[in-house]
């Protein structure tokens, strides 16, 4: 019984703790030893317990009442950081994968895996290996992107920063217009703009200086 990997289940969703519960309790690795229902509840019942009552994992949900799943793991391992946090959730947008990784979650896994990518999720959090699907590194990658492109950039608007990004993908002209759903004379038009607020010549020095300011993932 030591030797199992001891689980908290933190999910504002009855039936979704029940299940997790139950397939968990069916694997002999697994030992699931509290539930909580918002990461309010989930702080106050890691500070209740006796150290050695803590467990290995966290299984968290992302979007709760009164405490949210990125706020819960901020403040649970600032208090507790030798436990590791998987966050399980149906969301997979760029800035609350972000905001999760940034708060110190191991892994953010989707719902929609199957249970043996679970189970693997977890087992790889609790030796401290991140485990993240395609989806999620890439969204990650386009979180931190954006986030990169409005703190250094503050001078260009919303749209110049979409172009810009797309241009560092290597985007032509027409594919940023369709993507964006604009003409290829608006698309010219936002080019030159950034040519002239970046104090560059040409769209393949906007690309270059994009990617040296670690905009674009070097796959």
């Amino acid at each position: 019984m030591s030797s199992k990997i001891k689980v908290m289940i933190v999910d504002d969703h009855d039936m979704v703790r029940m299940g997790l519960k139950t397939y968990l309790m069916l694997d002999p690795a697994f030992e699931v030893i509290a539930e909580a229902g918002d990461g309010m509840e989930a702080l106050q019942a890691l500070e209740a317990s006796e150290t050695s009552m803590l467990p290995d994992l966290i299984l968290m949900d992302l979007m709760m009442p009164v405490m949210n799943g990125a706020e819960a793991t901020a403040a649970i391992l600032a208090r507790f950081p030798g436990l590791k946090i998987v966050i399980l959730t149906s969301f997979l947008e760029d800035e609350l994968v972000v905001q999760a990784v940034e708060a110190g979650a191991v892994s953010y896994v989707l719902k929609t895996v199957s249970a043996e990518e679970l189970i693997y999720a977890l087992q790889g959090a609790y030796r401290g290996m991140p485990v993240m699907t395609g989806d999620v590194a890439q969204a990650l990658t386009r979180g931190l992107r954006q986030r990169s492109v409005q703190g250094s950039d503050s001078g260009l608007t919303d749209r110049e920063k979409e172009v810009l990004m797309l241009i560092a993908e290597g985007k032509s002209n027409k594919d940023i217009g369709e993507e964006l759903h604009i003409s290829i004379k608006t698309v010219k038009t936002h080019v030159s703009n950034l040519l002239m607020k970046c104090e560059l010549e040409d769209r393949t020095q906007l690309a270059i200086y994009a990617h040296r300011q670690g905009w674009v993932s070097k796959s």
